[in-house]
Parts: structure tokens; sequence; C-alpha cells
């Protein structure tokens, strides 16, 4: 009787231990900051104040900014060494006086871009932005009781924030930045616009630590858009933009003809965002793909990690050869009525791979840089929606691209495509919207290799997007594709003996 009784004490103990939920946590600290309706109304701010690196106490200048929807800007210096990053709305950005000017990729890419975003908004939006927010304990933030909350994008990055639990104020903010963490402990809270600022902060990142004094803050400025972008380095040779996208157009043709000579194997995996934050995968399907006449093949043998039973490997082969009989009876008629997914590229609607030169047609490039990306010289520029193109009367392609902002690698020798990374800012719909709506803020990645010293083709591609289907359901789509164990043949499709899939 004395254990059950002990037994219960503890569990109450707990529960009391965070006895709010994290919504109640959230709206007690909007409430201390100023309250949700100020919040909602801060578009811009700029603080600017000195910095000093606490292993030789060096001191700079400092300077942090953002202007919504999701534009972010952060620099600092210590005696001339210059760090800045930044993100414009379609790529993110480091520069330091060491290593240069450079184009985010990966993980620092998409943690970044999850860091602006919470600049901009807090948490205000997490419910429309798809996030997930979890209670995370109680913790001690430099002598002050707190609550922590886990909040996770639909992206997965998990940013955690710890609010005093008498104030309710934000006092501390922990970021993932691609290997290494980022921490921000606030204090010195003061009322700006009426909305309170901290105008003390220790933030480390890695093994570096910093502490930071404010002198000034503006809230909602005007700040220039050109603010955001990529510094405008003197001395650096542009390329022929024009001439780049011509070559690439020709590279792209020649691409087309090889890719009937070329299958591999690709693994996609859907991955789920759950309640309490984490974001898992949830199954997965391995399929073999070949080319046919620029169509593609797929036969899948693997689901979840385990090869068909031979009843449905039977069942798989039927349907892949009823796919070719298909196609040569679509290029017999000329005709091609029916969109089919290509792994190689976006699909247009004849289901064949449409070229990346083409869909920049509809598009306006801006910021062209050098870099280096895999070890191999690279041009890389942001592209936006070209507001001069004639979307009217494009093909459905070239409407949702015309929608998309982002970023792309070109390999310099081959003109290739290396990676290129997108998001759709604004609603697409399919079919005036009633059959499909596309939702403001997909995104999607895609990475290139270097094949057989001749042809670059798929690597990785995630792909993150929220759709309406036929005005009711709404379905998200979180999926990783790995592309790899490339390899050439000279049979046809259908007479082709299908290697056996190496797992990877």
């Amino acid at each position: 009787m004395k254990f059950n009784f002990l037994f219960l004490f503890i569990f109450l103990f707990s529960i009391n231990a965070f006895a709010q939920s994290p919504s109640k946590v959230l709206k007690q600290a909007e409430k201390a900051l100023g309250g949700a309706k100020i919040l909602k109304t801060v578009r811009s701010w700029q603080k600017v104040g000195k910095i000093t690196r606490i292993k030789d106490g060096a001191e700079g200048n400092f300077i942090e900014q953002v202007s919504q929807p999701n534009l972010y800007n952060i620099a600092y210096d210590f005696g001339g060494f210059e760090t800045e990053k930044g993100f414009n709305g379609k790529s993110s950005w480091a520069r330091d006086s060491r290593e240069g000017l450079q184009t985010l990729t990966g993980r620092q890419s998409v943690d970044f871009q999850a860091e602006a975003d919470f600049r901009n908004t807090l948490w205000l939006d997490y419910k429309k932005d798809k996030s997930k927010i979890a209670a995370a304990g109680k913790a001690d933030v430099n002598g002050k009781s707190a609550n922590a909350i886990l909040l996770t994008t639909a992206k997965g990055v998990s940013v955690k924030l710890y609010f005093d639990a008498v104030s309710g104020l934000l006092i501390r903010e922990e970021f993932p930045f691609g290997d290494d963490k980022m921490s921000f402990d606030y204090d010195d809270f003061r009322a700006v616009g009426g909305v309170k600022i901290p105008f003390s902060t220790k933030f480390q990142i890695a093994d570096e630590k910093f502490e930071i004094r404010l002198d000034d803050v503006k809230i909602n400025p005007q700040i220039a858009k050109a603010e955001f972008d990529f510094p405008k380095l003197s001395n650096e040779p542009l390329p022929d933009i024009a001439a780049l996208l011509k070559e690439l157009q020709a590279n792209e043709d020649k691409v087309e003809e090889l890719l009937d000579k070329y299958s591999f194997t690709q693994k996609s995996t859907k991955r789920e965002l759950g309640k309490d934050g984490i974001l898992r995968e949830t199954d997965s399907e391995t399929t073999q793909l070949s080319f046919y006449k620029g169509y593609r093949i797929a036969r899948v043998v693997e689901k979840n990690g385990k090869p068909l039973s031979e009843k449905e490997q039977r069942e798989e082969d039927k349907e892949v050869q009823k796919r070719v009989e298909e196609i040569e009876k679509k290029i017999a008629k000329q005709e091609a009525k029916t969109v089919q997914q290509s792994s190689t590229g976006t699909p247009d609607e004849e289901g064949r791979r449409v070229s990346i030169a083409e869909v920049l047609r509809a598009s306006n490039l801006v910021n062209p840089r050098r870099e280096r990306f895999r070890g191999r010289d690279v041009i890389v520029f942001d592209f936006e929606p070209n507001p001069n193109f004639d979307y009217k009367n494009a093909k459905s392609f070239l409407k949702f691209f015309g929608k998309t902002v982002g970023v792309m690698w070109i390999d310099e020798k081959d003109k290739q495509v290396a990676r290129i990374e997108a998001v759709l800012a604004d609603s697409f719909n399919v079919g005036g919207g009633v059959l499909a709506k596309l939702r403001k803020g997909a995104s999607f990645t895609l990475e290139q290799e270097r094949v057989g010293n001749e042809i670059w083709l798929p690597s990785v591609a995630d792909i993150n997007l929220s759709v309406r289907v036929l005005l009711v359901k709404g379905i998200d789509i979180n999926q990783l594709i790995k592309s790899y164990n490339y390899r050439k043949f000279e049979t046809e499709v259908k007479d082709a003996k299908v290697d056996e899939v190496k797992n990877q």
C-alpha cells in the first residue's frame, strides 16, 4: 500500500511539474511579449549593437534584420573579419573573410530557412505551416525555471524554445545548423513599439561563444529587399546566362537520346511528422527503372525493404509489359494524354522528361555567381517568376514553375544541372482548383550526379508539399527519393533482363 501511494504521489507530481499544455505556454508567451495582436503587426525589424567574442574579448559591430514573409540577414565583424548569413526568399547564403561567399545546401540550407521563418513570425503561424509543437519538459535556464517546447517544421527541423515559467518570456532558443547547434539566451527585455525585445543575448554556435548588446531596435522599418541579397563582390566575373541556358538546352537534348540506354534503381521513402514533433519513415518502395523511347518504365521489386512475393512479382512484370505496349501505341498514334511521373525531371503532358532549361523560360534569373560544389566549378543563380511570360497559353508544367522561386547550381564545364531547390511561392490549382490545389510553400530539392562520364542523372530528391484534393481532402506529402545503381544496356526494355536490386 505504501508503494502504491508513493507511485501515485510521483505520478501526480510529474503532471503538476508541467501543468500547462504547449499551446497554453505559447499563449502566455504571446501575452508576455506584447500580445498576439501586436506581434502580428510586426512586418519587419532591425537590431543594431555590439558583439563580443568570449574567448579573446574581441569586439565588433552587429546587425540583424528581417522582413516578411521570410527575409533574414545577420552580420558581424571582428577587426575587419566579417561573418554574414542571409536568406533572400529563394536561397540561403553565407560569407566570411576566410571562406568567401557560398550558397548553403543540404541540412544547413533547410535549417537556416527554418530560422528565417521563425525570426519573421515566431510560432504564430505554426498550424498553417503544418508544424508541430510538443512539450519538452522543465529546464533551468541561467537560474530560472523554464518550460521547454519543441517546435518541429514540416521539413523536420526541430527548434527548442524555453519560456520563463514566471514571466512567460522566451529566454532561450536552440536551432540546428547542419552538424552544429546554435543557442541564444535572452535577457534585459525592454518595450519597443509595444513589443518586448531582449537587449542582451548570449549566442553560441559549436564551441564559439559570443555576447551581444543592442544599442538600437526598430520595429517595422522600411528595409530594401536588396539588403537580403547576395553581397556584390567586386571583380567577380559573371557568366553570360543566355548563352549558358542555350548550351544547357542543347545538352538536355543529348540527355534525351542517352536515357534510352540507362536503367537504375530508385528507393522512395515516405515520412510523416508525428504529434510529438518527430519525423519518421512510414513506408518505402524500391523500383527498377528504364527508359523506353523517352518514357519511364518502372518495375517494383521491394516494399518496406522486403522483396515482392513470386505472385506479386509476376503481376508486376505483366504490368511492365503492358506499359511497353501502351507506349508503342501512343507513339504510333502520336497520342500523349496522361501525365507520367518522371524520376529524372519534371513531367510534362506527354510523360516525357522536361528540360530544366525549358522550364527556366518562365523565370527571371538573378544573382549569378561562381562557386564550388561537390568539388566542381559551378555557376549558381536564383530564379523567380517572370512577369512577362505568357502563362495563360503555357503548358501546365510551365505554369507550375512560373509560380516557384529557388536556386540552381549548373556545372560550368558540363553545362548540366547539379542541384536545384524550389519553393512554390503561390498556390497552384489543378483543373481550376476543382481537382487539386497545391498549397503555397510546397518545396522540392533535386541533386544530380555525373554517370558514365557522359550524363548527369538524379541521385536525391526531397519533396515536401500539402495538397487539397477534390475541394475536400487535404494530403501532406513528405518523401525522400534516392536513385542509384545506374547501368547502361543496349537491349529494349521489354526484352531486357532486370538485375537484382542492390540495397542502399
